[in-house]
């Protein structure tokens, strides 16, 4: 019997100076790859195979090295006479080669009956219909890497789900962008997942490809397992926390994407949070403020988007959801109106980031690209969007105008400030936070207050009438006097210094 090519090859753990290439057939142990600077493919690459599930059925991985950075290559593979087509790929450049980038990052395109095409839909429609829309050219050139925070399958145990419902609906994407996944609870720990995947082999020696971190210039992407008997585990915050330090002093990376599974909050579907996802933020948030290198958290697990920010750091809360999975519609189950989160929408859709890579001036920009859902349909449409800078760009320290007087009422006082202003064009009021204290150093906050310019929760903007610039505090002690101070934040996560502390004394 002949071989055949039963899932295409598949690109992983992609370096400026090597590549590797993962492919399955039917049959037949013989693992090359033929591969060049130009479809001559003037050079040949020899790798393994092994058997997957206790049959003829082999995986094969070859690594391609010898490669220049930043560079586009052609390739195609072979086992006996089984020979597939040239695609191509490229190498990533080096952290300080100051290159811009896209990444793209979805989750939970598990199989749903009732939309038994969805994911195929999403990828080709959506991912690389977008790009070549949007930029034409070849996808290596538009897009670095793809990343999945979980749910990749159905039930990671059926073997014949990872070809069918994953790699099959993905081959033209994957064949020439590298794919680098974490697993989510459908995986169940399986052995095909960790078999059809060759991560960075630099986490935990001991808990291989759970969790692990991948560098492309500027931007250092870090892969986490959230899953139960691995949350809990000291090893993966042991390691977090050290590969965290060791960024810190990095000057070459700006910017730190993590990526797991589950929600530390998730205002569509309550029972999925994970109180492991709350001490990564955690990490990050300190990370953040400590270094000046924005982060960000991809999860998944809920089936639909959402976008929050930590109120004190620069760090970006980003479920992908969903890619496939029947989405966790408004109302169905327990939810909540969460501070952090902005924006949610029970939608199909996959996160688009462009990454900024000038090394005196960094930003990245994500955006929210939208497949609708089964009620109204959505053909890529731009649904969301946030720019984030690493140096500091902070708004003018906004004016605390009243109360500043005695006899104030302890019901319905409004603190009151002036406009919003920034010395950078493009930026607008986006956020305040509002302290109310009975000491001039706001040890013991009376009243707390943060408010952002828009909270889109169960299909409408919460925070529609809100200018920002006043705000009603809750129920206050009778003739004593209070403390109060302001501070604006701009659309870019940029705070102002805190305003000049007034006082007022209540009736």
């Amino acid at each position: 019997m002949a071989q055949v090519i039963e899932i295409k090859p598949y690109l992983q753990d992609v370096e400026p100076n090597s590549a590797i290439v993962m492919w399955q057939t039917s049959e037949g142990e013989e693992s090359i790859v033929e591969w060049g600077t130009s479809p001559k493919l003037n050079k040949k690459a020899k790798g393994t195979s092994e058997a997957i599930n206790f049959d003829e059925v082999q995986v094969h991985t070859v690594k391609i090295t010898g490669l220049e950075r930043f560079t586009e290559y052609y390739y195609r593979v072979r086992t006996g006479n089984a020979l597939s087509d040239i695609f191509q790929f490229k190498t990533p450049p080096f952290s300080d080669d100051g290159e811009d980038f896209k990444i793209v990052a979805m989750s939970d395109m598990q199989y749903d009956h009732n939309q038994p095409d969805k994911f195929s839909e999403v990828l080709n429609e959506g991912v690389i219909g977008y790009l070549e829309k949007e930029f034409g050219g070849s996808l290596p050139d538009n897009l670095a890497m793809v990343l999945i925070p979980g749910d990749l399958v159905q039930r990671g145990s059926v073997f014949s789900q990872w070809q069918d419902h994953f790699f099959n609906p993905a081959e033209k994407l994957f064949s020439e962008v590298p794919v680098y996944p974490v697993p989510g609870n459908h995986e169940r720990n399986s052995v095909y997942y960790f078999k059809y995947f060759s991560l960075p082999e630099n986490g935990t020696p001991a808990y291989a490809e759970h969790w692990w971190y991948k560098d492309y210039g500027n931007t250092r992407v870090i892969g986490l397992d959230s899953n139960d008997g691995y949350r809990n585990l000291s090893e993966q915050l042991d390691w977090l926390k050290e590969l965290l330090a060791e960024t810190e002093k990095d000057d070459n990376i700006d910017f730190v994407f993590a990526q797991l599974h589950h929600p530390f909050k998730s205002e569509l579907w309550i029972p999925g949070e994970e109180d492991f996802t709350g001490k990564i933020v955690k990490e990050l948030e300190q990370f953040s403020t400590k270094t000046g290198k924005p982060s960000i958290h991809f999860f998944g697990h809920t089936h639909g988007y959402s976008r929050g920010q930590s109120r004190d750091h620069k760090h970006l809360w980003i479920n992908v959801a969903s890619a496939g999975g029947a989405i966790d519609n408004w109302g169905e189950f327990e939810g909540r109106d969460y501070d952090e989160f902005t924006v949610t929408q029970d939608e199909y859709g996959f996160v688009m980031v462009s990454i900024d890579g000038d090394r005196n001036d960094p930003k990245f920009t994500m955006k929210r690209i939208s497949r609708g859902n089964t009620i109204e349909h959505r053909e890529n449409e731009l649904r969301d969007s946030i720019t984030v800078w690493r140096k500091e760009r902070k708004p003018n320290t906004p004016e605390a105008l009243s109360p500043e007087e005695s006899g104030v009422p302890i019901t319905g006082a409004i603190l009151k400030a002036g406009e919003f202003k920034s010395d950078y064009s493009g930026t607008f009021h986006a956020a305040s936070h509002w302290q109310v204290s009975k000491s001039d150093g706001f040890e013991n906050l009376a009243f707390e207050s943060w408010q952002q310019f828009e909270n889109w929760y169960y299909k409408e903007n919460r925070q529609k009438d809100d200018d920002l610039t006043d705000e009603k505090t809750e129920r206050l002690n009778p003739n004593t006097t209070y403390y109060w101070r302001v501070r604006y934040r701009d659309q870019n996560l940029n705070w102002s210094d805190w305003s000049e502390v007034k006082t007022f004394k209540t009736e």
